[in-house]
């Protein structure tokens, strides 16, 4: 079965919950699903993105990926690896991608790239999870000096 071009799984591979993420991570190894398409695995958007987003370092050449369709943001490579995680988008299949205190803090650091009220609305369903870690979240900001912005928006979900 074909992912992507010149990307091939199995016939008989177990079926990928989220092939496309798969794709994307087969075809370059070090990217990282970040910003609307993290917080959709992470259930912190309704929004259904219209392109796999990907982090590279700012420093690396970025991947020409057709399909599926695929957004390239170049991210600093001192802060690339902060608040890597993965996921296991078919058995045995794992994808690097950002944890969900990552995905709100660049969410809010890109809020005028994907929209404010997106970003927002991220922020406030991570702080109404159970496994939520604001302190993570404002140490994560700090390093992608987002920390004012945050701590605002922290601030006025935890008043409401």
């Amino acid at each position: 079965m074909e992912l992507s071009l010149g990307v091939f799984r199995r016939a008989d591979a177990p079926p990928a919950s989220f092939p496309d993420l798969l794709a994307v991570a087969y075809r370059n190894s070090r990217a990282i699903v970040c910003l609307l398409s993290a917080a959709a695995v992470h259930d912190l958007t309704d929004e259904i993105p219209l392109a796999v987003q990907i982090a590279v370092p700012r420093s690396s050449r970025p991947p020409r990926i057709s399909f599926p369709p695929t957004e390239v943001l170049r991210f600093e490579p001192s802060t690339f690896e902060l608040g890597l995680t993965y996921l296991e988008a078919a058995p045995g299949e794992p994808v690097r991608i950002y944890d969900p205190a990552r995905t709100v803090a660049d969410l809010m650091r890109l809020r005028h790239r994907v929209g404010e009220p997106i970003a927002l609305a991220a922020l406030h369903l991570y702080l109404r999870r159970r496994d939520a870690r604001p302190a993570e979240l404002l140490k994560i900001a700090a390093a992608l000096r987002v920390y004012g912005p945050v701590l605002h928006a922290v601030d006025v979900a935890s008043a409401g």
